[in-house]
């Protein structure tokens, strides 16, 4: 423990200020929880009384350059001191390099930036443009997904976390993922033939007026479904052939998370809009995009946009997106994202090995899974979907075990979630793999006495 960097009483004031007039997000709020942090550095936080814990979840996967990176702070610094705000019908330097900067490492075929403030928004805003540029209305997305807050955004979510809004608005058709592990289509991977791609032709054509399918090209939150080669690639063929976008959803898994750029390169695929945030900027200040195909991009070239937000091009959060980007080439994180990904593959195959209580390992660069299973024979889930899960269950007690050992981890059901900011190194992933092989002994002595 290192000395403590908050005063106990002015921890306790921060805590009592959280507690009595701030709402917490998707919680019950008599149930939060609050760990007050006083610094951050690389990727590692401080807590109040000075422990330390390395971010095993980049936060919500999203601080890519590792935290307080001093590139980074002295941009919005530098910002600052120009310029803090204008309305995005006024051009600033950092916007349009910004922009030119998205466009240069999109896949080819890129043409144009629109801003947001977030993910959340930039779905919102890219099924607006999707109905527009094809005129019909639906849009098909899949049930694992999780696509942001807001009414559509949320309505075209298939995550738990929709059935707060419902009833949703008309307009939102679902389809099943591509779980490879526990196949919807019960078929196994020799035989599969991209059933789940496939499956959704049929949709399309049996709904009619689908304007866009929007995917996750990796599912993030909802367990890391990583689709097999050649699904995103079918999707677009279906896509061009029916006259429908491909809304590809690159919020979590853009800007080096699966050890390219972006996700769909894996498939070597550009779609006809791609959402972008979380990695954009690091998290360092709020920003999103929507980034469009120049066929789209040409279209609204005649046609009114029907798209605004105040905050869209934001000085502050444009200064923060082009020094992140500079960072990443620099310090070449991809390159390390794709290099210390093998790694994690190999260890993830060797953790399963080891655990009755580890059903399934997946990863792909520096985001991975572990699925927890209550039976390996049967695949019973050891926390099943959606549940709150009892207090004592053994993804506590492990989450209590990983805290202890200065690790910060992210369990979401029966998913151990990984994803490390990318400047991480393998020493520090060993020692945080070496822990968490540690800790699944915990859910292995459950799963033996059940």
């Amino acid at each position: 423990m290192e000395k403590r960097l908050i005063t106990k009483t002015r921890e306790e004031e921060i805590l009592e200020k959280y507690k009595k007039y701030r709402i917490s997000p998707w919680v019950v709020q008599s149930k939060t929880d609050h760990r007050v942090i006083a610094k951050t550095e690389g990727c590692f936080l401080w807590d109040a009384s000075g422990n330390s814990y390395y971010d095993l979840w980049s936060q919500f996967c999203f601080v890519n350059v590792g935290h307080q990176h001093p590139h980074v702070v002295e941009a919005i610094k530098s910002q600052a001191d120009k310029i803090c705000a204008l309305n995005p019908g006024m051009a600033n330097e950092a916007a349009g390099r910004l922009a030119e900067e998205i466009v240069q490492v999109a896949p080819e075929g890129m043409a144009k930036v629109f801003f947001t403030l977030g993910g959340t928004d930039a779905n919102e805003h890219a099924i607006r443009m999707a109905r527009v540029f094809t005129g019909k209305n639906k849009i098909l997305s899949r049930y694992r997904s999780y696509h942001g807050a807001t009414m559509g955004a949320l309505s075209a979510s298939g995550d738990p976390r929709r059935f707060g809004a419902e009833p949703i608005p008309a307009g939102f058709v679902r389809v099943p993922d591509c779980y490879c592990y526990r196949c919807p289509f019960e078929k196994s991977n020799s035989e599969c033939n991209l059933l789940c791609a496939r499956h959704i032709e049929t949709v399309i054509e049996l709904e009619g007026d689908i304007a866009a399918v929007l995917i996750e090209p990796v599912v993030g939150a909802n367990g890391l479904l990583i689709p097999p080669p050649g699904y995103i690639r079918t999707l677009k063929e279906i896509c061009d052939r029916k006259g429908v976008l491909l809304i590809a959803d690159e919020v979590m898994t853009g800007f080096g998370r699966t050890g390219r750029w972006f996700a769909c390169e894996h498939d070597n695929v550009t779609p006809d809009l791609m959402t972008i945030a979380k990695g954009l900027t690091s998290g360092y200040e709020p920003l999103g995009a929507v980034i469009l195909a120049s066929h789209v991009a040409d279209y609204f070239q005649s046609h009114s946009l029907p798209c605004g937000l105040t905050y869209s091009s934001h000085p502050l959060s444009c200064a923060a997106g082009v020094a992140v980007l500079e960072v990443m080439r620099d310090e070449k994180l991809i390159e390390n994202s794709e290099r210390l990904g093998r790694f994690l593959e190999t260890e993830l195959e060797a953790i399963k090995d080891q655990h009755p209580c580890v059903g399934d390992v997946r990863s792909i660069g520096l985001f991975g899974c572990i699925e927890l299973v209550a039976d390996r024979e049967t695949k019973t889930p050891l926390v099943p979907w959606n549940s709150t899960g009892a207090t004592t269950n053994p993804t506590k007690e492990m989450t209590n075990y990983l805290m202890s050992k200065g690790i910060l981890p992210r369990i979401r059901w029966s998913y151990f979630n990984i994803g490390p900011p990318l400047n991480t190194s393998e020493d520090e992933l060993k020692w945080v793999l070496h822990n968490v092989n540690e800790a699944l002994s915990i859910t292995d002595e459950y799963v033996q006495k059940s």
